[in-house]
């Protein structure tokens, strides 16, 4: 069977395994939510927006006779890879999830773990603080009930609507950063405190191991729970299990 791969993209990781799949001459397209203004340039056909739930992925995979589905969404994208799990499983179409594994506490570290968004809310309803709030754009209403704060955000894209915060400062940027950058960025603005997902991978370490450096808390946000599901850290493992998963790759 010639592959035809639907990756389920928007990461670093998807990035790679596009650029891989396009340099083995294979037949795939990269799915983009579209919440993001300015998409990385992809190597590979892209389709963007939603599928309308796992019934409308798994009828696009049948309709477009995928044959493999990646998913490479970001780790925090916990709706998405349950829909990927039940429309492979409804469509019969093998399926993988390209991941990156979390980040873990070294010396030095000063973390306070939660374990969702709202356990974040909760560990900020406390003094004022300056905060870097590192969560992307889609969480931040999330946090208007603590607004003794001033937040430090840094986004893609510049905000569409007003901030919920009375004292806020954006600065518009896409990573990868370094821990040098991202210090001197703390220090010019005075920060206190780091709330961030636990993401994983390297292009958003750098703040993580900035507040280390200046010894900063760090409000963890654990990744949420997923039903177990066959798991690779690489693209060149990806392109290995295609040619185990009944695909003429001729390897």
């Amino acid at each position: 069977m010639t592959p035809n791969l639907l990756i389920l993209g928007g990461t670093t990781e998807a990035a790679r395994l596009a650029q891989a799949v396009s340099d083995a001459g294979l037949q795939a397209t990269v799915s983009l939510a579209g919440r993001v203004e300015r998409p990385a340039r992809q190597p590979l056909p892209v389709r963007i927006g939603g599928f309308g739930g796992a019934e409308g992925l798994a009828r696009h995979l049948r309709e477009h006779r995928i044959t493999h589905l990646v998913d490479a969404t970001h780790p925090f994208a916990a709706q998405m890879s349950h829909n990927a799990m039940v429309a492979a499983q409804n469509a019969d179409v093998p399926m993988v999830a390209l991941t990156r594994p979390g980040w873990k506490r070294v010396a030095g570290d000063d973390w306070h773990t939660v374990d969702s968004i709202a356990g974040a809310v909760r560990a900020l309803d406390r003094p004022a603080a300056r905060v870097m709030l590192a969560v992307g754009r889609m969480h931040l209403a999330e946090f208007a009930p603590n607004l003794q704060h001033f937040y430090l955000l840094r986004l893609v894209d510049p905000p569409a609507q007003d901030l919920p915060f009375p004292d806020a400062h954006v600065v518009v940027s896409r990573g990868p950063f370094t821990a040098e950058n991202d210090q001197a960025l703390m220090q010019a603005h005075g920060i206190d405190l780091v709330v961030s997902k636990n993401s994983g991978g390297t292009g958003a370490y750098a703040k993580i191991a900035a507040a280390r450096s200046l010894g900063l808390p760090v409000i963890m946000i654990d990744r949420p729970a997923l039903p177990e599901r066959t798991e690779l850290s690489s693209p060149e493992q990806v392109l290995d299990w295609l040619s185990h998963a009944g695909t003429d790759l001729g390897v």
